[in-house]
C-alpha cells in the first residue's frame, strides 16, 4: 500500500517532460498534474529538503485526490511511510493539526488521530509536543461521540505505553478531552491522570506536573479538592526538584478555584514548604509567581506570613531568586498595610541596591518605582529617593537605564520640583554617560522636565546640554536630540525657539566637521512644521544657501530633501509664498544639475513632491 501510494494515488501526469523532484512548487495549482506527480516523487526522495517541500504542498495533493481518497489512502500512507528524520516528523505533526479541511471537515477529524498518536510517541521532544498540540486542536472540532470513541482509547494507549515518551505525551491530552466526555469517562480520566502523577519515572511525573494546571481549570469544584489538591501535594513533595518547580503554576490555578478558608485549610502548609524549598530553582518559580499566589489566597494572616517569605526571598543566597522577587515589588503593597510595607522593606531594599549581582540591581531599578505610591510623597523623598540616586550612579548601564525609564512613576508621586532638586545633578551627569542608550533615555525624559520646570530653569540648566547632544558621535542620539528640540519648541513656543535654539542650530552650518553640518539640516527639517514662515524666510533659508554648495554630496542631497518641508511652511503665509519661485525652485533646479547622481535624484524628487502638493 505504501509503495503504491507514492505515485499511483495521484492522477496520471500530463504529457511532456517530467518535472522531477525539483519542480517549482510555488507555481503549482490544484489542477497541475505535473505538480502532483512531483510531490509524490519528492516524498520518496533521498533529499530531506525535497521531502520537507513535499509535505508543505500536501494540501494540493489532498485537494486533487478528494476527501475520501485522502482519508482512505493519503493519511494511512503518511502514517506508514514516514521516516525518522526529526525535521520531517515535526513538519508532519504540525501539518496534520491543520489538515481537517482536507479529510472532510470536523466529522472526519478522528482519522488524523492515528498518525498523530504515533508522532506523540516519537523520541524527539519537540515532535511529541507538536503532535500533542495538533491533537488538542482536533479535539476542539470533534464532537462528544468521536472524542469518546477515538480520542479516549488513544489517551489510554499512550498512558499505558511501554516507553516514557508516550506516557509523557498523554499527560498533555487529558485537559482537552475532559470537558467533552460523560461523567463516567471523566472519572476514568482522573484515575488515569493520577496514575501518571504516581509514575515511577521522573519524566512522566514532570509532564503530569506541567499539565496539571490545564486540568485544574476543567474539573468541577469538588474534584479540585478531591483530585487536584492531593495530586498537587504529591508532586510538590516529589524528590525531584524538576517536578516540584512545575507545581507552582498549578498552585496558582488551584488558588483561583478555592475560597479564602479553603486556601488556608488545604494549601497553607504546601505553600510554605515550596517557599523555603531546598532547591533554588523551586524558590525561583515561587518568587516569579509570588504575587499571583499571595493575592489569590486572600487570607490576611497568611498574606502577612507570605510578606515575611518575600523578604526572606530578597535575602536568598541565589541571585536568580532575588531578581525574581524584585519583579513582584509592584504587588507587595496589597499584602499588608502601607506602614508595615514601609517599615519592613527598607532594610532589604538597602541591601538589594548594593547587591553583588548586576542583574538583581537592574531588576530592582526597573520595579522599585512602583513602591512610591505605597511610601507616599514624604516616605519616597525620605527613603526611596536616596536609593534611586545610588542606582542612578550604578556602574552597570542597565541599572541606570531602568531607573531613568521609570522616573515618570516617581514624578507622579513626589512631583517634578522635588524630583528635579534631588535627581537633576545625577541626570545631568548621565547626559554624558558613556553608554549611548543611557544618554538616549535622558533625552527622551527632558521634555517632561522642561514642561514642568519652565523656560527659565531650562535655559539655565539644560539648554546647553540639549545642544551638545546634536554633536554626539552616535547617530541615534543626534536624531533623538533633533526630535527633542521639536518637542521643546512645542512646549515653550516659537518665539523662544527663534531666540534660543534656532541660532545655535544654524551656527553649526559652518562647522568644519560635516556631521555637525548634517545635523543642522536634520534639525531644521524636524522642527520646520513647528515654526513660522518668517523664521524659515529670515533664518533658515539664508543658512541653507551656504550648504547648497557644500563639498560633501550627502550634505547637498539632504539640503534638497529639506526644501520640501520648508516649502510647506512657506505656503502657510501669503508673504512668503513667493520664496518658492524665487529661492526654492531655482535652488532645486541647480541641484538637479549636480555632478553627483544622488543629489540630482533627491533634488528631482523634492521638485516632484512640491509640484504634487501645489494648490
Amino acid at each position: 500500500m505504501a509503495e503504491q501510494m507514492s505515485i499511483d494515488s495521484a492522477p496520471p501526469a500530463a504529457p511532456g517532460p517530467s518535472p522531477g523532484p525539483h519542480y517549482d512548487f510555488q507555481d503549482a495549482q490544484a489542477g497541475d498534474l505535473g505538480a502532483l506527480a512531483a510531490i509524490a516523487d519528492a516524498m520518496k526522495s533521498d533529499n530531506l529538503t525535497d521531502r520537507l517541500e513535499s509535505l508543505k504542498r500536501l494540501g494540493i495533493l489532498a485537494l486533487a485526490m478528494g476527501e475520501e481518497r485522502t482519508r482512505d489512502e493519503l493519511i494511512p500512507f503518511l502514517d506508514e511511510s514516514i521516516d525518522d528524520e526529526d525535521e520531517l516528523l515535526l513538519a508532519l505533526a504540525e501539518l496534520l493539526g491543520d489538515f481537517v479541511q482536507y479529510v472532510g471537515g470536523p466529522k472526519y477529524a478522528y482519522v488524523l488521530l492515528r498518525p498523530l498518536e504515533n508522532l506523540a510517541a516519537a523520541e524527539e521532544t519537540v515532535v511529541r509536543e507538536k503532535a500533542v498540540e495538533s491533537i488538542n486542536k482536533l479535539v476542539e472540532v470533534m464532537d462528544q461521540l468521536h472524542v469518546e470513541e477515538y480520542l479516549i482509547p488513544c489517551i489510554a494507549r499512550l498512558s499505558s505505553g511501554e516507553w516514557f515518551t508516550s506516557r509523557s505525551s498523554a499527560a498533555g491530552l487529558y485537559a482537552a478531552a475532559y470537558g467533552k466526555v460523560t461523567d463516567a469517562i471523566q472519572s476514568k480520566l482522573r484515575a488515569g491522570y493520577e496514575a501518571l502523577c504516581k509514575d515511577d519515572m521522573p519524566m512522566i511525573r514532570r509532564a503530569a506536573s506541567s499539565n496539571l494546571e490545564g486540568l485544574v481549570g476543567k474539573v468541577e469544584k469538588d474534584h479540585v479538592i478531591a483530585f487536584a489538591i492531593p495530586n498537587f501535594r504529591r508532586l510538590a513533595d516529589d524528590d525531584q526538584d524538576s517536578v516540584r518547580l512545575l507545581t507552582v503554576e498549578p498552585l496558582v490555578a488551584i488558588t483561583k478555584r478555592l475560597t479564602t478558608d479553603e486556601c488556608k485549610q488545604y494549601l497553607g502548609e504546601s505553600v510554605q514548604r515550596l517557599c523555603v524549598d531546598k532547591s533554588w530553582r523551586v524558590r525561583y518559580m515561587v518568587a516569579d509567581h509570588f504575587i499571583a499566589i499571595a493575592t489569590n489566597i486572600k487570607d490576611q494572616e497568611l498574606q502577612e506570613e507570605l510578606l515575611s517569605v518575600a523578604i526572606s526571598l530578597m535575602h536568598d543566597s541565589e541571585a536568580e531568586v532575588r531578581g525574581a522577587i524584585c519583579t513582584q515589588l509592584d504587588g507587595l503593597a496589597d499584602l499588608a498595610t502601607p506602614e508595615a510595607i514601609v517599615g519592613r522593606l527598607q532594610a532589604p531594599l538597602q541591601e538589594l541596591v548594593d547587591d553583588p549581582s548586576q542583574h538583581v540591581r537592574a531588576t530592582l531599578a526597573k520595579h522599585i518605582g512602583s513602591l512610591c505610591s505605597v511610601f507616599g510623597k514624604e516616605g519616597t523623598l525620605e527613603h526611596l529617593l536616596p536609593l534611586l540616586l545610588r542606582l542612578l550612579k550604578d556602574s552597570f548601564p542597565d541599572v541606570r537605564l531602568n531607573i531613568i525609564s521609570k522616573l515618570d512613576v516617581v514624578d507622579s508621586v513626589v512631583g517634578i520640583d522635588s524630583l528635579s532638586q534631588s535627581l537633576l545633578p545625577a541626570i545631568v551627569e548621565l547626559a554624558e554617560d558613556k553608554q549611548w542608550r543611557v544618554r538616549l533615555a535622558i533625552i527622551e525624559y527632558v521634555p517632561l522636565i522642561a514642561s514642568q520646570l519652565g523656560v527659565q530653569f531650562f535655559d539655565e540648566q539644560l539648554s546647553n546640554l540639549c545642544m551638545s547632544w546634536l554633536g554626539d558621535p552616535v547617530y541615534s542620539i543626534r536624531e533623538a536630540a533633533t526630535a527633542n528640540l521639536k518637542k521643546l519648541t512645542e512646549v515653550f513656543g516659537v518665539d523662544w525657539a527663534r531666540a534660543t535654539i534656532i541660532p545655535k542650530i544654524l551656527a553649526m552650518a559652518t562647522h568644519p566637521n560635516y556631521l555637525y553640518r548634517m545635523t543642522t539640516i536634520f534639525a531644521i527639517t524636524t522642527i520646520a512644521p513647528s515654526v513660522t514662515p518668517d523664521i524659515v524666510r529670515d533664518l533658515i533659508l539664508p543658512s541653507l544657501e551656504g550648504l547648497v554648495n557644500d563639498q560633501i554630496p550627502n550634505i547637498r542631497f539632504n539640503v534638497a530633501k529639506s526644501l520640501e518641508p520648508l516649502t510647506a511652511v512657506l505656503r502657510m503665509s501669503p508673504e512668503t509664498t513667493s520664496l518658492e519661485s524665487s529661492i526654492i525652485r531655482p535652488t532645486l533646479a541647480r541641484l538637479e544639475e549636480d555632478p553627483d547622481p544622488d543629489v540630482r535624484y533627491f533634488a528631482h524628487r523634492s521638485l516632484m513632491a512640491i509640484d504634487s502638493h501645489a494648490v
